[in-house]
């Protein structure tokens, strides 16, 4: 892993050798709201990063990305972005943002911030002037409006549906209608505008310029709609995200913006990358999103939803490497985020699920290329199935069917014994979603002082993975295993197990124990690899055989 110095002078960057960090990289997600609270409020905040910075470097992660914090009415929690060039109250200054980034990159650490260029808040000053100006004004160019259907104009312009559920239209009380594929505080804009491309141009500049290392591009599989805006001609369409076509996303036009982008990045020094949050049918259409001339990196969903068994975990790893060796990308894995349940809880909860998650880290940062970490994950934190009813306020929960992503927001506990955990600083006892008590054992000040913990895991693994040569970046080769286990060697010699089944897996003894995620019992030529358990190796000889 390459470790971060100070940006250098365009001089310096045209002579020096690229280290291609981000196709390693282990890049932690910061959901801003829910990281630490520095002010006081309740909420988490850029101060409160800046003061925890410590613990990522600790921690080991080479990178931060951190989850919006521009100005926003919050109707979907800053993905609703009203000015993409500020910073929201709530949250600090853009003087608290550069001193954020200036830290980091102190600590070693890189900055990654999200861009949402699919849709606006309702509240941004386009999109005002776009109600104002009426039915044929310019400023509605910038957004997709169109006439309804019926005899009076009172149907949607088509059958879309809002990811959130329901229509994805909303009428004006001057009759025509607009397009959001999320809330109707979220209207899309019309990528097709010259004014919407040269706005996020400036957009990317200006955080660049400020020093941010890259973005992670949210619904970058959106932005181009199918000309004729066309039927789909079913209900239940956000069942059909990432599984099937759909006229509204992964239209061949957004690569385009994305080879835009990437030129952009490729004219500042420090290697600034893309990373795109896409949702496409297929592993091969994934792919296209990271051609050697677009973004550096996808994000792999069909990773996060596999089933805990050995073959589907290995059939999504081979077509993961298999889909972006042609376009020489490197992988990404990920285990959960913040739009989804927590994976501890679907990997069974309770202790199963625990051992599960433990089994899963050491899997994934076995596996070559980049790997993201959901905060909170490297604590073993299980999904809050039980918040009470007054604060859930997830949009994708009130306006359709399901639980909503609250319970994977829940702030974290940094320590003491009660909520809200060192969360917030003395005498504030109320954070923005409520901590449940029985978290008190698993504090990050709990499990610093315990080996055993999850957190002192994945800091020792972090560990090992940045400096081992073998893993990180590179190929893999699989190992004989037996059934319900899976086993591959990384590089000079280190190997990997992973037992997925309900009984102990029998395996050579490879070599030298690194690591495992639960106690390795040695049993002379062979190990006996408990359920749910994975454990790193190095062969002796320092190659394989």
């Amino acid at each position: 892993m390459t470790e971060l110095v100070q940006q250098p002078s365009a001089q310096e960057a045209a002579v020096a050798p690229p280290t291609r960090w981000w196709r390693d990289a282990v890049i932690y997600q910061v959901y801003v709201r829910s990281f630490a609270d520095g002010d006081g409020d309740g909420v988490g905040d850029l101060l409160g990063l800046r003061g925890r910075l410590h613990y990522l470097a600790d921690l080991g992660v080479d990178a931060i990305w951190v989850t919006p914090f521009y100005p926003s009415p919050m109707a979907d929690f800053g993905y609703d972005v009203a000015d993409y060039r500020d910073v929201d109250p709530v949250f600090g200054s853009l003087g608290d943002a550069k001193a954020l980034i200036d830290d980091a990159h102190r600590r070693g650490l890189r900055v990654i911030i999200d861009v949402v260029p699919n849709h606006t808040s309702d509240q941004h000053a386009w999109f005002r002037a776009a109600v104002a100006g009426g039915p044929g004004s310019p400023a509605r160019g910038r957004y997709v409006f169109r006439p309804g259907r019926g005899a009076h104009g009172e149907l949607p312009p088509n059958d879309w549906e809002s990811v959130f559920g329901g229509p994805a239209w909303t009428r004006l009380p001057d009759g025509e209608w607009y397009l959001h594929l999320f809330a109707p505080e979220q209207p899309d804009l019309n990528w097709e505008h010259p004014e919407v491309r040269a706005e996020f141009d400036d957009i990317l500049r200006f955080w660049l310029d400020l020093g941010v290392d890259g973005f992670r591009i949210d619904v970058a599989h959106g932005m181009i709609k199918a000309p004729g805006l066309p039927d789909i001609g079913r209900s239940g369409q956000a069942r059909m995200l990432g599984t099937e076509v759909l006229p509204y996303f992964d239209q061949d036009g957004v690569h385009e913006i994305h080879r835009h982008w990437r030129r952009l990045l490729d004219s500042y020094p420090g290697e600034r990358i893309g990373v795109a949050e896409a949702w496409a049918p297929t592993l091969e259409r994934l792919a296209r999103y990271v051609r050697p001339d677009e973004l550096h990196q996808a994000f792999n969903f069909h990773y996060l939803t596999a089933r805990w068994d050995a073959a589907s975990f290995r059939a999504v790893i081979e077509e993961s490497l298999a889909a972006a060796a042609p376009v020489g990308a490197p992988s990404t894995w990920v285990l959960s985020n913040h739009d989804v349940k927590r994976h501890v809880t679907r990997y069974g909860g309770g202790e199963l699920g625990l051992r599960r998650a433990r089994a899963a880290a050491l899997l994934t940062l076995a596996l070559p290329g980049s790997a993201y970490v959901y905060q909170g994950e490297e604590l073993g934190l299980p999904e809050v199935l039980d918040l009470p009813e007054e604060y859930l306020r997830d949009p994708q929960r009130l306006r359709g069917p399901g639980e909503g992503r609250d319970g994977c927001r829940v702030p974290l506990p940094w320590g003491y014994t009660e909520p809200p955990f060192g969360f917030s600083p003395p005498g504030i006892y109320d954070s923005w979603l409520p901590m449940p008590p029985s978290w008190a054992p698993i504090t990050v000040e709990a499990q610093r002082r315990d080996p055993s913990s999850m957190l002192s895991l994945y800091r020792e693994a972090l560990r090992v993975r940045r400096e081992h040569p073998g893993l990180g970046d590179g190929t893999l080769r699989w190992l004989e295993a037996p059934a319900g286990a899976l086993a591959f060697e990384r590089g000079d010699g280190l190997v990997c197990a992973i037992n997925f089944g309900p009984g102990p897996a029998e395996l050579p003894a490879y070599g030298d124990l690194l690591l495992s995620s639960a106690p390795v019992a040695a049993e002379g030529a062979t190990v006996r690899l408990a359920a749910d358990t994975a454990a790193w190796w190095q062969r002796r000889d320092g190659h394989g055989g």
